[in-house]
């Protein structure tokens, strides 16, 4: 008979802090951070309690760069993955041990926005519009108008583009310059 065990672990619940993300000394990334999950329960009295329970999170490879660019305190999540339990000498001598989940599947299951972001701010992580900024060197400083410069006008076969525009906002075709500056 074939000998069969499991070792899988459900959680959702709140990220307790911050992921930090660390690489090992050959290179792969390692992320960790802390999960929440409550309990609620009422006792035979009647009286309503809940508990709270900590737990250490784990994540390798490229799950672990993506908690952490994505991950934030207070962020609710489902992971999956399995119990791992290490042993070790502290630098005082004495042995510890902690047991943790490596996770190897993660869900978000909130729209929450990062601390300080408001509704059509990106997600931590999520790729934004960078605009471009050109170094100013002390001649280009000096050779700039301290006044800005009046906007530049349309050039004219423009304006008659937008003029030539009939009642239902078409233009005609005779009317569209070729030679408009762009």
């Amino acid at each position: 008979m074939a000998q069969r065990s499991l070792n899988k672990t459900q959680l959702i619940g709140n990220l307790t802090r911050d992921p930090e993300l660390r690489y090992t000394p050959q290179g792969t990334a390692v992320c960790t951070f802390g999960l929440a999950t409550n309990r609620q329960w009422t006792t035979d009295a009647g009286e309503k309690r809940e508990e709270a329970e900590f737990h250490r999170l784990v994540a390798w490879n490229k799950l672990a760069e993506i908690c952490s660019q994505l991950l934030f305190k207070g962020r609710r999540i489902f992971v999956e993955g399995r119990l791992q339990t290490r042993q070790w000498t502290g630098q005082d001598g004495n042995p510890r041990q902690t047991t943790e989940i490596v996770i190897n599947d993660m869900i978000i299951l909130d729209s929450k926005r990062g601390p300080g972001e408001e509704e059509g701010d990106s997600y931590p992580g999520e790729p934004e519009v960078m605009k471009e900024e050109v170094p100013v060197d002390e001649e280009t400083a000096k050779a700039k108008p301290e006044k800005s410069e009046a906007p530049k006008k349309a050039p004219a076969k423009a304006v008659a583009a937008k003029k030539a525009t009939t009642s239902q906002g078409a233009v005609k075709a005779e009317d569209i310059a070729d030679d408009i500056p762009f």
